[in-house]
């Protein structure tokens, strides 16, 4: 019985989050349903993180142990010749006992993606964010650096638990433009409940000119948790990759 870390890949449009759930479809329901056919006897396949339904993953990373006979390339193309089609097996390792995808990360990295086009662009729609009109690219630049640091980031999410911590650090926070479309980059030890989306729409309303610089950064002075904010949508955002070690990391 080994333990196999395994980074998985996922359009989230047709799932209702990560975590299992008892009737509706979800990515962790059906990579158990997938690893039963191999034999896996287990209770729960440990992820290194929630997503929200509709929110997508080319870097989400997962533990189980399984009783397996050949080389870790067999599993691999195994899985991926059972998983449906919006779940991909993109690599395979084992590891020692004690791994835990979640409590041995130490950073994760999400992007969100946004096409500024007056026009709709199916090609584009499903895994990012239509804004319109335009947004200043200095502008949220100017914004994005306010966010690297140790900070309370309570006006931009809640904890996962009632009562905990907000206070996060910020490792990096950029955003890249690439012609209509722009792609926000975050780097943090950890996340509240909706931090990136909302730190994405406030940002836009920056760059739209809706909110000035200074609010923003008001916001995190004085981190009270408002909805007023607005909230940018799940299917802009994915988990790009999750960091067990240093060498990554930019400050």
């Amino acid at each position: 019985m080994a333990l196999y870390k395994v980074i998985l890949s996922y359009d989230g449009t047709e799932f209702h989050g990560s975590q299992r759930q008892a009737v509706k479809r979800t990515v962790q329901g059906v990579v158990e349903e997938t690893l039963c056919e191999l034999g896996w006897i287990g209770n729960s396949v440990l992820f290194a993180g929630r997503t929200d339904s509709g929110v997508h993953a080319s870097g989400q990373v997962i533990a189980f142990r399984l009783d397996w006979k050949h080389p870790d390339g067999n599993l691999l193309r195994a899985l991926n010749a059972l998983l449906p089609h919006d779940v991909a097996a993109r690599d395979i390792s084992q590891m020692p006992e004690s791994f835990h995808p979640r409590f041995d990360a130490i950073a994760r990295t999400y992007h969100y993606q946004i096409d500024c086009e007056p026009l709709r662009n199916p090609l584009q729609d499903r895994y990012s964010w239509k804004v319109w009109p335009d947004i200043d690219y200095v502008l949220v630049q100017k914004t994005a650096k306010l966010i690297p640091g140790r900070k309370d980031f309570g006006a931009f999410g809640r904890p996962m638990k009632p009562g905990g911590a907000t206070i996060r650090e910020v490792y990096r926070a950029v955003w890249h433009k690439d012609g209509t479309r722009f792609r926000f980059e975050i780097i943090a030890n950890a996340f509240l409940y909706h931090m990136v989306r909302h730190l994405v729409f406030t940002q836009v309303s920056v760059g739209q000119g809706k909110i000035t610089i200074d609010e923003f950064a008001r916001y995190l002075q004085e981190p009270n948790f408002s909805t007023a904010q607005g909230l940018a949508p799940p299917h802009g955002l994915n988990l790009k990759e999750v960091l067990y070690t240093k060498d990554k990391l930019i400050k």
